[in-house]
């Protein structure tokens, strides 16, 4: 009995712990998206969808099917998902979807409500997200069908934590990626996205194209004069957890390795790698008041120039084109940065190059998490360089013997919190012993040359 009791106390505090984690790297490192665009180095290219649905002027009529329903599971602890078997018709002005069945015209209706973002356990985040209603009728206050469409449908929101990309893709696209292979996976759909953001469809077009030949439809911008009708509807979107896609519960058993393939479908069509004649390697920077800088960054570039890398300097900012970022990451060898937002872009690097993760004191299991998981999931080489209490910014605000640098986990023990979390998160920058780091590098060095040496 204790054994079990401590086991589920460890699994409630650690989703308490990743809960927390993910608001606030949102908050901190949403401001790195700010500044540098390669627009001046690549030119930009997207994929034009086009609306394969046909107006039509005359109400259809709806068929009938026995197994007609709505069904929503709620068992899971991040999200709820919700499925219309049967035609169902969208009505922008009201956020419902009313399924359309004859066989409920004489019998209470069928009402579900949903938030389709797979963070259902967020007090703080939920509200934000637009709540959609999915009812039985009655048909008699069902408005008609404006524009039918052949395939069903995939409702999501872009909304919560979008606008940092660890979440743009952790809450967006690779629940899609599963939720698609799921429900729908010989089969095309078309995306009804909620809460997007002016910038989202025009940064994630490419993306968005390589799920689904449709348009989108954007129902915060849709003209609520037209109503949209669907074959049927999967509102919601599944989860397996911060970036991991688990092959034994997808009926193809599609891995994170597939979801890169649906990447480089979208966003590296016939392009040829950009050419070099040194180990290529990315080194993320931070900058802002956002916390974990490195802040000898300029001494530690010169260092990896010297170990005899060809050094960029990546910044990606909320107006980088992706293909652009793709195509410069995709051409690379190694990616080095401290733990933070942009380490995602490992999603872009080709399996068999290196991610150097820089992890400062205290934030050794949301590494883990986080980047080193997917980056071994997706073949990449993986090197760590963990801070040593003398490297972090802390040791000047903090006693040596206080346990926020002796012992960290200690100091989280079980009652991880907003203050506990931003000591590490927010107040933290990093120095770097340039000649230990040097010694991880010359590694790396070896490896990426080998690399570039068989694939280029």
């Amino acid at each position: 009995m204790v054994r079990k009791t401590t086991s589920k106390r460890y699994s409630v505090a650690l989703v308490i712990v990743m809960v927390i984690y993910g608001a606030f790297s949102f908050v901190f490192d949403r401001q790195l998206f700010r500044s540098l665009s390669f627009s001046q180095v690549f030119s930009v290219g997207t994929l034009q969808q086009t609306w394969e649905s046909r107006r039509i002027m005359q109400p259809t009529q709806p068929q009938e099917t026995t197994l007609a329903t709505i069904t929503c599971d709620r068992s899971h602890s991040d999200y709820d998902l919700c499925s219309i078997n049967g035609s169902c018709i969208l009505d922008p002005k009201t956020d419902t979807f009313n399924l359309m069945d004859p066989a409920f015209a004489t019998s209470a209706p069928l009402v579900e409500k949903i938030r389709p973002y797979p963070r259902k356990a967020e007090n703080w985040t939920m509200p934000r997200i637009k709540e959609l209603t999915l009812s039985s009728g009655p048909l008699g206050l069902t408005r008609a069908c404006d524009i039918t469409h052949d395939s069903p449908a995939i409702v999501f929101s872009a909304g919560g934590y979008t606008g940092s990309i660890y979440h743009d893709f952790m809450d967006g696209f690779i629940p899609l990626f599963i939720t698609a292979n799921s429900v729908y996976p010989d089969r095309d759909f078309i995306l009804v996205v909620v809460n997007s953001k002016e910038w989202w469809m025009p940064k994630y077009i490419d993306i968005l194209g390589a799920f689904s030949k449709h348009k989108t439809i954007l129902l915060d911008k849709e003209n609520a004069s037209f109503t949209h009708c669907f074959p049927s509807a999967t509102v919601g979107l599944v989860s397996h957890g911060p970036k991991i896609i688990d092959p034994t519960q997808i009926p193809n058993s599609k891995s994170l390795v597939d979801f890169h393939n649906l990447l480089d479908k979208a966003l590296n069509t016939n392009q040829f790698l950009l050419k070099t004649h040194k180990p290529r390697l990315i080194l993320v920077s931070r900058y802002g008041n956002i916390g974990r800088m490195l802040l000898n960054e300029k001494e530690i570039k010169e260092m990896l120039e010297d170990v005899g890398f060809e050094v960029i300097t990546f910044r990606p900012s909320k107006t980088t084109s992706v293909r652009e970022a793709y195509k410069l990451i995709k051409s690379s060898h190694v990616m080095v940065g401290v733990h933070g937002a942009a380490l995602t872009h490992l999603l872009f690097l080709r399996p068999g190059s290196m991610l150097v993760q820089v992890v400062p004191l205290g934030l050794g299991w949301a590494s883990k998490t986080c980047y080193e998981s997917p980056a071994k999931v997706m073949k990449l080489e993986y090197i760590e360089y963990r801070v040593n209490v003398e490297e972090s910014s802390l040791i000047e605000k903090y006693n040596k013997d206080d346990l926020v640098l002796k012992d960290p986990i200690a100091f989280r023990g079980m009652d991880w919190n907003v203050t506990k979390m931003k000591v590490y998160l927010k107040e933290q920058d990093v120095r770097l012993d340039v000649n230990r780091f040097r010694k991880h590098m010359n590694e790396a060095y070896e490896k990426a040359k080998l690399f570039m040496d068989l694939y280029g």
